[in-house]
């Protein structure tokens, strides 16, 4: 029986094949149809071949010769992966121009989605600075943008296209790189020519590699990209245009396209010629422009203007973490003046709630939660103590994770047979003196550390049951005339606990 037909951007659909539609504006020939029928039923198999269609029909696309496929190693992590590159494979290959605010944390990225953009980028410039506190020079590792990044995918459902910078060393840095990517869940990976340490775009003091090592680095990730069974969308980014020519850039942005690349990006063009002869290029490639706001050397051109110009993607790079710099300086500011930020600058705390999900949290809670009666039984059972007398060899330690105490908060009835005004018998100065009731776990972890007076007598028990059949009364009355403190009472319940009681 036939298998399933699939469409050169549809993995896994059972859709036939769609021609190929190109706008009048690109002035390019359109392809017949392309699609490929897949006999196994096996759904690793299928992706397997898809990803090997895939580099196909990518460099006939461009024009280019195909060399003998690879294979594939198909792992969860790309499952993954694919989830969200579909999605943003699908952005692409809708009608306009789509934009996508850049985060830099979990918080910022949910924000966007929740604005209903389609998708998002993370800016190595403001996670550099909001992370490290660092301008983007560089300083910022590969671990610790794929730490952010994993934090961002994770908090949102929207795809994220990854900053990457230069894939943080060569070739075989690069495949390590995108590998990294696609197992912390981005849809896209931005990849640039520049060299190491690498300059922030529309900087001064950029340069680039060797044409040849650039183009090495794409071929890296697309190899990278077909070894996991991934189909991260791969963004080339050039800055060779100020760090050498306009023609530099939309040389190596064609060669870019022929390595495989998905999405082509030249930074910092200065003119909006500039950007339409870039966009003439390749036409049948998606091509990505930045919106640097406060002052870059690109115009700024509206998401109309971008659409005519012939671009796809629209990143803002700045915005979040511009407005939040002066956000936090005007709140601030007007805390060190004695004052609160005014109610319109921020919002209100039952906004914050519903915005980080409180309310959802509740909720979901309520399908958890258990009987007062049920947990009277589990407080019962759990607190249930004997006397045991502590021995020499009873000083084992475990690496298990100490467990927080649940202190309740207790108003104890005082000890009916002595009075508060220091007049009655050796017991009677007892008001100024304290207990200490200390319990450490066997795994050797502090499970309590409480001080009460030592006037108040009933109710201990309520603290630890197990020191309820225990004159603590006459321990008192021994240790009234001492001075300095002195330890009551040391020996392990029945749970191997051990209790210790000390007078101050």
């Amino acid at each position: 029986m036939m298998g399933p037909v699939i469409s050169s951007r549809d993995c896994g659909s059972r859709a036939t094949a769609v021609p190929l539609v190109v706008s009048s504006k690109t002035k390019a020939q359109t392809h017949p149809p392309t699609s490929i029928v897949l006999p196994f039923s096996n759904p690793k198999s299928q992706l397997a071949l898809f990803n090997i269609h895939h580099k196909f029909y990518r460099s006939r696309r461009n024009g280019v010769a195909q060399s003998s496929p690879k294979m594939v190693t198909y792992s969860a992590s790309a499952e993954k992966n694919n989830s969200a590159a579909k999605k943003l494979r699908l952005i692409l290959d809708s009608p306009g121009v789509h934009q996508g605010p850049a985060c830099f944390d979990a918080l910022s990225a949910l924000l966007v989605q929740r604005a209903g953009f389609d998708y998002c980028f993370t800016s190595g410039f403001s996670i550099s600075a909001a992370k490290l506190g660092l301008p983007d020079t560089g300083f910022i590792s590969y671990g610790e943008m794929v730490d952010q990044g994993q934090q961002i995918t994770q908090a949102v459902s929207i795809p994220v296209i990854g900053d990457a910078d230069n894939g943080y060393g060569n070739p075989m840095n690069v495949k390590r790189t995108v590998k990294g990517y696609i197992r912390a869940g981005f849809a896209g990976i931005i990849l640039e020519d520049q060299v190491s340490p690498k300059a922030c775009g529309h900087t001064h003091g950029r340069k680039v590699v060797s044409r040849e090592e650039a183009i090495m680095r794409i071929k890296a990730a697309v190899d990278a990209r077909e070894e996991t069974g991934s189909d991260i969308v791969i963004v080339a980014r050039t800055d060779s245009r100020q760090a050498v020519s306009l023609n530099e850039s939309l040389w190596r942005s064609r060669a870019f396209a022929d390595a495989g690349a998905d999405v082509l990006f030249i930074d910092a063009l200065a003119s909006r010629e500039e950007m339409k002869s870039f966009c003439e290029i390749s036409p049948l490639v998606p091509k990505m422009a930045s919106m640097l706001e406060g002052g870059g050397k690109t115009p700024i051109l509206t998401p109309f203007e971008l659409e005519e110009v012939g671009y796809k993607l629209v990143a803002y790079p700045l915005s979040l973490i511009g407005v939040s710099i002066r956000a936090m300086q005007d709140s601030l500011a007007a805390i060190k003046g004695g004052r609160i930020p005014p109610p319109g600058s921020m919002p209100s705390f039952e906004e914050m709630k519903d915005i980080l999900g409180f309310n959802t949290y509740y909720e979901e809670e309520k399908q958890y939660a258990i009987s007062s009666s049920q947990m009277s039984r589990q407080r019962a059972s759990s607190n249930v103590y004997g006397i045991q007398r502590r021995t020499p060899d009873d000083t084992e330690q475990r690496s298990q994770s100490p467990q927080d105490p649940v202190v309740e908060v207790i108003t104890p009835e005082v000890y009916g047979g002595y009075g508060a005004d220091n007049s009655r018998g050796p017991f009677s100065g007892i008001w100024s003196r304290t207990l200490r009731v200390k319990i450490t776990g066997r795994d050797g972890f502090e499970k309590l550390d409480v001080r009460i007076p030592a006037g108040f007598l009933e109710g201990i028990t309520n603290i630890v049951p197990a020191l309820g059949g225990v004159n603590i009364k006459g321990l008192l009355d021994d240790a009234a005339e001492e001075v300095g403190g002195k330890l009551l009472l040391d020996f392990n319940d029945t749970v191997g606990d051990r209790i210790q009681v000390f007078l101050e």
